[in-house]
């Protein structure tokens, strides 16, 4: 600090830092710097007011259908004659290959066949025949990689875009950004599978950071949200005037403690609560259905797991025809066992994936087709995903397949994205993305482009740092825009 005690070096250092002001100054005048962030702003009294994109936007709410456990694409949506052709051999260059789980067997070919399906001719697997009948109204993405073999870190990535915790999840940043179409539900619903939660749990719908608000809400067809009803022995009368009352003593609070936004999204959470107790128990009575609805989706069947996801996707449906923004669908449960309940089909994967298929396949189709019957496919992007790939080679000493993240497949479908269109290649094995690698910070960037949204640009700042979904990284996947 001596250098700036005396006359000359303080005179030297004013004059270069002024000079510094100026050509910042010169640099922004010319539009010559990055833009600036884009920070919505939010009344912590009514967080879920809708607020316009950056841009135009080609869709105006999101479905992720997340499949936990790592669905194998090998064995689905990505074909491989070259690995039907060298079946039960060894992968060339895989000497001493070690993955997740340890070394790694013979090439093995898919564990059902592939055909043709619709006007495009796309090849997908028999071992999800219904969805196989929808490949015309899907964009694939055959080179997505991710950046860990581990299902948390790599749930978490695909969740909320970083391996670690502490991150907001895709449908808080959507709904922080736009708001809802809908102030009498949350604006981001996540529904569980019948079976329980995916590895992530609940930290796949937090909020981290963002305002308390915009964490997702979490219930099922089985498991609705609780404590909505009124009590028997309070007259609604009394029930009105409770909560005015307590409206009353909410915002004497407020004013007490001005800028408070854990108080204000916790009032306002309460009264979204109330608003609720109207809506909620309505829609998560899916009695009204029709019988023909019902036995589209596979709602009473004797598969009781079936039956149960086929519920929730009528939910999400009916969620989506109500204005929900952001709905987070999983199929697949965690806390079973490895690949008891999910996707994880290490030890055998044959007989694994013909419990899971079932109830996976007809449920997901008829919502896609569902969504397309009722005019909602055209404003919605469905995005259907997994944490990561599996290996082409069985396991030493298992009838299954290992962790693979790089290169595996999701698809996209209804607003803005091209259909019956695939996006990049795994080499012949489908071992390795190797033609349009993409990453899944380009898929977040490509769902916020989407909805009309600048990835680059829309931010929170915490703890000294500008955070984004995507980090410092992504990039649209244009070639996948309709």
């Amino acid at each position: 600090m001596n250098h700036l005690l005396n006359r000359r070096g303080f005179l030297s250092r004013t004059l270069s830092g002024l000079s510094s002001i100026a050509f910042a100054h010169l640099l922004t005048h010319d539009r010559l710097l990055a833009d600036s962030p884009i920070r919505p702003p939010i009344d912590p009294a009514d967080p879920y007011a809708p607020r316009p994109p950056h841009k135009e936007a080609k869709a105006k709410r999101v479905l992720v259908i997340f499949c936990s456990g790592a669905l194998s694409h090998v064995d689905t949506f990505d074909y491989k004659p070259e690995l039907i052709k060298r079946h039960d051999t060894p992968m060339p260059g895989s000497e001493g290959l070690v993955t997740f789980q340890g070394a790694n067997g013979n090439l093995i070919k898919p564990i059902a066949e592939f055909k043709p399906r619709g006007q495009s001719g796309k090849m997908v697997s028999d071992l999800l025949p219904n969805l196989a009948e929808m490949a015309d109204e899907m964009c694939f993405i055959h080179s997505m990689t991710g950046k860990s073999n581990t299902h948390g870190p790599a749930e978490s990535q695909m969740g909320t875009g970083f391996t670690l915790d502490g991150f907001p999840s895709m449908g808080s940043w959507v709904t922080y950004a736009l708001g809802s179409e809908n102030q009498n539900l949350p604006a981001f619903v996540a529904i569980p599978d019948p079976r329980g939660v995916p590895q992530n749990g609940p930290r796949h719908w937090n909020s981290a950071f963002l305002p308390a608000s915009f964490q997702g809400t979490a219930f099922s067809a089985q498991r609705a949200i609780p404590n909505l009803a009124r009590p028997a022995e309070i007259t609604p009368e009394a029930d009105r005037a409770t909560r005015d009352y307590l409206r009353r003593l909410n915002d004497q609070h407020l004013e007490k403690n001005p800028g408070d936004s854990d108080l204000s999204a916790r009032i306002s959470s309460y009264e979204l609560a109330a608003r609720m107790q109207l809506n909620a128990a309505e829609l998560s009575d899916l009695s009204g259905e029709s019988p023909a609805t019902r036995a589209l989706y596979g709602a009473d069947d004797s598969n009781v797991n079936k039956a149960g996801f086929a519920k929730n996707c009528i939910l999400a449906r009916r969620l989506l025809e109500k204005g929900v923004r952001f709905v987070q669908l999983f199929n697949g449960s965690y806390a079973m066992g490895e690949g008891v309940g999910n996707w994880d089909g290490h030890k055998s994967i044959v007989s694994q994936y013909a419990v899971h298929a079932p109830i996976l396949d007809q449920p997901a189709a008829a919502l896609l087709k569902d969504l397309k019957a009722r005019g909602l496919l055209k404003d919605t992007l469905v995005a259907f995903v997994t944490e990561f790939g599996r290996m082409p080679t069985f396991q030493k000493g298992a009838n299954g397949r290992d962790h693979n993240p790089k290169g595996f497949t999701v698809w996209l479908a209804g607003a803005g994205v091209k259909a019956g269109y695939s996006h990049g290649a795994t080499d012949d094995f489908g071992h390795m993305a190797v033609k349009d690698v993409t990453t899944i910070y380009d898929l977040h960037a490509t769902m916020l482009h989407l909805l009309g949204l600048d990835h680059e640009r829309l931010s929170f700042y915490n703890n000294g740092v500008e955070r984004r979904l995507t980090d410092v990284h992504g990039h649209v996947i244009k070639p996948i825009l309709a």
